[in-house]
């Protein structure tokens, strides 16, 4: 099975993306979430998640979501891979949301 449950910040204003070939629209954004620990220095540190979300979804975020907002999400995580220039091998991750819940937010005009 494969499910994710986050609840996190957005780091910066999701934005609608239409493709061209399929005429899909698409949102990628990144989210901060907080750790369950403090560190030894009493600093507590944050994994920067990247998440799509896709269709009429998509557009909902970026409607209602902007920098700052808390957001769950709940979905699936998709991998893959490439070679770069130099030939090296990157892993690429991020969640794919399947449902999500605003848990802090305001319509981008009363933002």
């Amino acid at each position: 099975m494969n499910k994710i449950l986050l609840v996190g910040r957005l780091v910066k204003d999701p934005e609608l993306r239409i493709l061209e070939e399929s005429q899909k629209m698409v949102t990628r954004f990144v989210i901060a979430v907080n750790r369950d620990y403090v560190s030894a220095n009493g600093e507590r540190k944050a994994d920067f998640i990247p998440v799509s979300v896709w269709g009429k979804r998509a557009e909902t975020i970026c409607q209602y979501m902007h920098k700052g907002s808390i957001i769950s999400i709940s979905g699936r995580l998709k991998t893959g891979s490439y070679e770069d220039k130099d030939g090296n091998k990157k892993y690429i991750y991020e969640v794919v949301a399947e449902d999500f819940h605003f848990i802090d937010y305001k319509k981008k005009e009363e933002a």
